[in-house]
């Protein structure tokens, strides 16, 4: 049997790398698009909300193995993908607050 290839592969629409935005395309995006795609918890935003939104580069990541109640995983799971992403948000957050905390502490 030969290794020939027998058909052409698909050629796949041109992409940003992942993580990369297309900055070009979001740039002609639309305020009714953006709201139209927008998930519905996005929607009752109070006017201002992104106002005092500092962009975060995210480090690379560490693979780790965790053990976090069914319960809390699934609830996870049911908001969709990238849910590790969002448990990785929440964890930093924590993170954050108590980095603040302690540092309010020091400075008392």
């Amino acid at each position: 049997m030969s290794a020939k290839r027998t058909s052409k592969p698909s050629a796949a629409p041109e992409r940003p790398e992942r993580g990369r935005a297309d900055m070009s395309r979001l740039g002609k995006t639309s305020e009714r698009d953006i709201h139209r795609s927008s998930p519905a918890e996005l929607a009752d935003l109070p006017k201002g909300f992104w106002a005092g939104a500092v962009v975060v580069h995210p480090g690379q990541k560490q693979p780790v193995s965790l053990r976090v109640d069914r319960d809390v995983l699934a609830w996870f799971k049911d908001t969709g993908p990238r849910y590790q992403t969002r448990i990785n948000a929440v964890l930093r957050s924590y993170v954050t607050a108590m980095r603040e905390r302690a540092d309010r502490r020091s400075t008392a």
